[in-house]
């Protein structure tokens, strides 16, 4: 008996020093991205004015980088809260191993940045101190957005109003704390498209403003193969209201095959007005944690672009129940 649970001892000691020799491992040599790039970005009125395009239409940094305002349908931000941070993510809200606030990115949290950093941390989810971000920040599609896109990007931070704003450091479920440091990889920069070739250049933007990352079907934070912006993503409310990503594959029985340019156009030009930007909803209606107030900010011609592109991917049957209320 005793010979039994030495070996047993042997056997549970050598399993803990192999997890903790992983662990080690995990902490000192992960993330593997590059340093940051020794960058300064002098910046142009017709650069920041792309970054401010960018920033609030496209990739949409200030959606989840300010406070929103979950009165009204949408949660549009809070005027004055303009990339000052405090949204909170979690297991209960965007189904987080965690919990995390997002970060404040004006010039009172980045002035000790420089622009390596911030073109690092955007393009591999990697923050200055060297730890990793969770990828619900979008750093897999930012990797391959034009380099010319990121410093414009960087060039209108800069030029946000300074606000106060600190919170608490992520903390993120074993093993997630782990699994999240092998997450990041060094960018693999594109050129921006033509605008001209509208399916290339919708491909682009479609891919810098993340939409598969919502639109898709997960489990275990894994995309579902073959649903690829089949929607069906859950974000859950506080009062248990789960809404669902729409189908944005070109099924006419369950996607957006039997929509028009004007159709798809016209989902967005609603939020353009006064009174689709401020429609208030109660927590027990449907509501949406789409930002289409921000995104109905973009140009025609690149909602036209999206389209298009939307058009020429593979259509998937599948049935999204947008909406449940709690009971």
């Amino acid at each position: 008996m005793k010979k039994t649970f030495k070996i047993a001892g042997i056997v549970v000691g050598g399993l803990l020093l192999v997890i903790l020799a992983l662990v080690a491992y995990l902490n000192f040599f992960f993330p593997k991205v590059s340093p940051a790039p020794k960058l300064t970005i002098n910046a142009t009125p017709e650069m920041i004015e792309r970054g401010k395009y960018l920033a609030n239409h496209v990739s949409v940094c200030i959606d989840c980088h300010s406070e929103r305002d979950w009165t009204k349908f949408s949660g549009p931000v809070k005027p004055g809260t303009f990339g000052k941070g405090g949204e909170k993510f979690d297991k209960d809200g965007a189904g987080v191993p965690g919990e995390f606030y997002a970060r404040n990115i004006t010039p009172t949290n980045l002035r000790n940045w420089s622009d390596g950093d911030l073109y690092k941390t955007i393009t591999t989810g990697v923050r200055k101190n060297g730890e990793p971000i969770f990828p619900l920040m979008p750093y897999l599609s930012y990797r391959s957005m034009d380099p010319e896109d990121v410093k414009s990007i960087i060039a209108y931070l800069r030029t946000l109003t300074p606000l106060e704003g600190s919170y608490p450091d992520a903390h993120l479920n074993f093993p997630m704390n782990l699994i999240v440091r092998t997450i990041p990889k060094d960018p693999t920069p594109s050129v921006r498209p033509d605008p001209k070739d509208t399916v290339k250049y919708g491909e682009y933007l479609v891919k810098i403003a993340a939409c598969a990352d919502c639109h898709t079907k997960m489990e275990k934070g894994q995309p579902l193969p073959g649903m690829r912006l089949a929607g069906g993503f859950e974000f859950k409310f506080p009062n248990g209201n789960v809404v669902r990503s729409a189908n944005l594959t070109p099924s006419q029985e369950t996607g957006i095959g039997l929509w028009t340019e004007e159709v798809f156009l016209g989902k967005f030009k609603i939020y353009r007005d006064s009174i689709g930007r401020n429609k208030s909803v109660t927590p027990d209606e449907f509501n949406s944690v789409m930002p289409w107030t921000m995104f109905a900010g973009m140009t025609d011609e690149d909602l036209k672009s999206i389209y298009r592109y939307f058009t020429t991917v593979d259509p998937v049957e599948h049935k999204v129940e947008k909406f449940t209320a709690h009971k």
